[in-house]
């Protein structure tokens, strides 16, 4: 093959779809193109004796509809099927060279002899974008019900570190001192690199202590030779029944005859530790802030758990928030206990992803109080004492002090239902910068506990000022433009290049709160009570604000983005460092890159729409 045809054959191994086909018929496809070159502006497709499927190899093309608005964009690595009778464009639809294009262009026959032969590659030839979210989402649910057991995780998710072993000849202090150094309770027996046993604590106090074996003699003396051993691919089921049928408490890891970790009784016990039910008896029986430190740091670990059992981030979010409400909550009787009985009815709300039930662990804190109205001035300082003490325990259990000062520690954020009322009052009127910040984070409230009423009461008032309003939804729909998903003009992502987080995308601020944004300005204009993402979606479909299509194609895209992070968020605990939001593209498969190009051009479709709807381009 010439240097021009591997050089196609590369391009092509590296894009959805044809990086499913197997390599000799990748070998093979660069004869069968036909490259063809576009200057700006030109039409598109083009006009050619054999209907194709075409591949931008670089450049761009955009369509758009008979209004003139901006449709779909393809770049590089996107194709095109619309020729070989794969409706992609609706019938109003014309497309345009919007930058000198070099296309690839492979015949319609041969493309069906490709579907027909390679169900993966033709399952990618879906009518739209949307589609193959629709897919992509899809394929994350399956995954997610077929492997929702903790007991469904593989053993090596649980292995954390790797093997620590000695030579079988060494002596029994050798095995003991490099077991205190490595702080493990086994270590296992190499000879001429097989494993052929395993020492642990209980074995050296029985034969060295007990029957006074001297701890100069070779270790293989005191170890039993005949090692059960699990494969890694096993399901955590296996480990259990293994253990629990043969009396045995170390399960050394396999991978064929390489040895690749252990497992022990300790790890399924922590994993049974990291189950929701039980992180909640634990935060239920809690008497102290220590206690709830103590079960809020298992938070990562049943994130991670979670991921490796392929629960969709919609379940995490729920999950984690879920223990996060039962942990203030705690904090809440706590400082009852200690203050005494509230002078006047009180309701602990929560903001941010809290409210929405979409956190992922250790979060940073966003609470307020809301006040009886009967409260007076002298009980101020009851409630100043409350909030500090379950402020000081969310912080003593991971949850961060908000940066902003959004929490019921702050004053202004700690006041009687009337006063609420006004400041809603003033946002809604005078939708100012700062006066839209607030109304961000304080339109996403949710009461965790005392008497919800007040809440209820105040939402309801708050959204009657705020459905049909169109100069303060105009005015939020403006600020949700703000974040923008990180996507260039060719569909290449737009990197961070700030010396910290080079090369990666914040896939939290410009792909997450982007939909949650706009979410946010749907219920608001229908008057909507629902504060997490998914509901608002929903409702707003439902009560038209938002057609059904867009509505879940935004709702596939959340799900997919959110999906994306936690699965990043999950490496990093696996590796053992702090989990942030910024995402590197080269962590991703090329498929995934696909996919995420996809969610983000939802987004960005959807805000052209609101753009245009409101006529945004006066408040910029």
């Amino acid at each position: 093959m010439d240097i021009e045809l591997i050089e196609i054959r590369e391009f092509l191994a590296r894009h959805p779809p044809f990086d499913v086909l197997p390599a000799q018929v990748l070998d093979q496809l660069p004869r069968n193109l036909i490259v063809r070159y576009l200057r700006r502006g030109s039409a598109f497709p083009p006009e050619v004796a054999d209907v194709s499927l075409y591949i931008v190899r670089s450049g761009a093309v955009e369509f758009r509809d008979g209004a003139g608005n901006l449709c779909e964009k393809l770049g590089e690595g996107d194709f095109f099927a619309g020729d070989c009778h794969l409706p992609d464009l609706p019938a109003d639809w014309h497309g345009v060279a919007s930058e000198d294009a070099l296309l690839y262009l492979l015949a319609c026959d041969r493309l069906q002899q490709l579907r027909d032969a390679h169900a993966d590659f033709s399952r990618h030839f879906s009518r739209s974008l949307n589609e193959r979210l629709r897919h992509a989402v899809s394929t994350i649910r399956r995954t997610y019900m077929q492997d929702v057991s903790v007991l469904g995780i593989r053993v090596m998710d649980l292995v954390k570190r790797p093997p620590v072993t000695i030579d079988a000849g060494c002596s029994i202090r050798d095995a003991a001192r490099a077991m205190t150094e490595h702080k493990i309770s086994s270590i296992m027996l190499l000879t001429d690199g097989r494993l052929t046993g395993i020492l642990t604590d209980s074995t050296l106090r029985k034969r060295c202590i007990v029957d006074g074996v001297p701890a100069d003699a070779p270790v293989a003396d005191i170890v039993k030779h005949k090692v059960t051993t699990i494969a890694h691919d096993a399901s955590v089921f296996e480990a259990l029944m293994t253990m629990t049928q043969l009396q045995v408490y170390h399960l050394p890891v396999m991978d064929g005859e390489r040895l690749v970790g252990i497992v022990t009784s300790s790890d399924l016990s922590r994993l049974q530790s990291t189950n929701t039910a039980f992180i909640a008896s634990d935060i239920r029986k809690a008497q102290t802030v220590a206690d709830l430190a103590m079960s809020s740091r298992t938070l990562p670990e049943l994130q991670l758990q979670l991921s490796n059992a392929s629960a969709t981030a919609f379940h995490i979010g729920d999950a984690l928030s879920s223990l996060t409400d039962a942990i203030t909550g705690k904090l809440l009787h706590l400082a009852e206990a200690e203050l005494g009985p509230p002078p006047v009815p009180y309701v602990w709300v929560v903001g941010g992803s809290q409210a929405r039930q979409e956190q992922t662990s250790l979060s940073d804190q966003d609470n307020a109080l809301i006040l009886a109205d009967t409260a007076q001035p002298d009980h101020d300082s009851y409630f100043a004492a409350l909030a500090a003490k379950v402020s000081d325990g969310l912080n003593a259990c991971g949850f961060s002090y908000c940066p902003g000062d959004a929490m019921a520690t702050n004053p202004q954020w700690r006041q009687p239902l009337r006063k609420w009322r006004d400041y809603f009052a003033t946002w809604i009127d005078r939708p100012e910068p700062k006066a839209l910040m607030l109304a961000c984070i304080f339109f996403d409230l949710r009461a965790v506990h005392g008497d919800a009423t007040l809440l209820a009461e105040l939402q309801r008032e708050v959204l009657k000022k705020t459905r049909n309003n169109t100069v303060f939804i105009a005015y939020m729909a403006a600020n949700a433009l703000s974040h923008r998903p990180p996507l260039g003009f060719f569909r290449n992502f737009v990197l961070i290049q700030d010396g910290r987080h080079n090369d990666t995308i914040d896939i939290k601020h410009r792909g997450i709160i982007p939909i949650i944004d706009l979410a946010r300005v749907f219920a608001l204009s229908a008057g909507l009570p629902a504060v997490r993402t998914v509901e608002r979606l929903r409702t707003a479909a439902a009560s038209g604000a938002l057609s059904r299509e867009m509505s879940e194609n935004l709702l596939d895209a959340f799900e997919y983005i959110a999906t994306v992070r936690i699965q990043h968020q999950a490496r990093q605990i696996r590796a053992g460092r702090a989990i942030d939001n910024f995402v590197s593209p080269a962590e991703l498969s090329e498929l995934e890159r696909a996919h995420i190009k996809d969610a983000f051009s939802v987004i960005k479709d959807m805000q052209a729409t609101l753009d245009n709807r409101y006529q945004l381009g006066r408040f910029r």
